[in-house]
């Protein structure tokens, strides 16, 4: 049962360091939570690293631009890819279960992503251990969240990708609607919610605003980071306004995680080749 899955999913690993998707991911993360960390400052007219709550939230913020982003890019051709060049048929001529292909691949792109995820902003909590002498005791937990977070979020973008990937004729297609997705639930949905959020006029109710915050992953992701580390003027902030505890939050984007991977399982067993 394990070991196909286990060959796809190295497979997959091989694909990408050939590719230097590991290496370019990894290179952007690490440089935006460097640059973040000891030039963010900057603009104040001084150079010194935030406190712990601002820079928890600065790195969840480019976090949830980034990590989308990346996981989309690495799974759009996984499948239609594939299909385009012959490969997905042959793959099917062995005996795999096409449930066994899903989870091969998923554990592959989900083994990059945590590998560049872990290494960036575990390197970046050592420098600021270095260089500031902060407490590890007070630097773990909160990039622990910030690390299996980061990765749960990125797991609904790849299973994203792969809904998409399953239903489109060509690359081209899978690529656009994937990056139009993006603008829609990172760039428009997450401000149109921040927008009523601190609109002191807005008369939605604060019941639905928390269902809003539930129906968007990357939402779940920046809420989660701020009941982690709350800003310390706790009255005026966004994590004010968040009613939903830890736990609720992590089996939000498991949930998620979940559902994608059974309409992806749904997509995969309906198609025809």
């Amino acid at each position: 049962m394990f070991t196909p899955i286990l060959t796809i999913a190295a497979k997959e690993i091989k694909d990408n360091f050939r590719n230097r998707w590991v290496v370019f991911i990894g290179l952007i993360l690490t440089s935006l939570a460097l640059l973040i960390t000891f030039s963010g400052s900057v603009v104040t007219g001084e150079l010194a690293v935030p406190e712990l709550p601002m820079l928890m939230a600065s790195l969840s913020s480019v976090g949830v631009f980034i990590l989308p982003l990346t996981a989309i890019l690495l799974s759009y051709d996984s499948f239609i890819g594939e299909e385009e060049s012959g490969t997905l048929l042959l793959l099917l001529s062995y005996p795999l279960s096409r449930s066994q292909i899903i989870l091969g691949k998923f554990l592959g792109h989900i083994a990059v992503l945590a590998c560049t995820i872990v290494l960036s902003f575990g390197l970046t909590a050592g420098l600021i251990h270095v260089f500031t002498g902060t407490e590890l005791s007070l630097l773990l937990p909160l990039f622990s969240h910030l690390v299996f977070s980061s990765i749960l979020l990125s797991m609904c973008f790849v299973l994203v990708g792969y809904v998409v990937s399953l239903q489109v004729v060509e690359k081209a297609k899978a690529i656009a609607i994937l990056l139009f997705i993006w603008v829609v639930v990172v760039l428009v949905y997450d401000l149109i919610l921040l927008t009523l959020m601190v609109a002191e006029t807005a008369q939605l109710s604060n019941q639905l605003l928390q269902v809003m915050i539930l129906l968007n992953p990357s939402d779940i992701f920046r809420a989660l980071m701020l009941v982690v580390a709350p800003q310390l003027d706790n009255s005026t902030s966004l994590s004010s306004l968040i009613q939903w505890p830890l736990s609720s939050l992590y089996g939000a984007l498991l949930v998620w995680v979940s559902v994608m991977m059974m309409i992806s399982m749904w997509l995969f067993q309906r198609k025809r080749l």
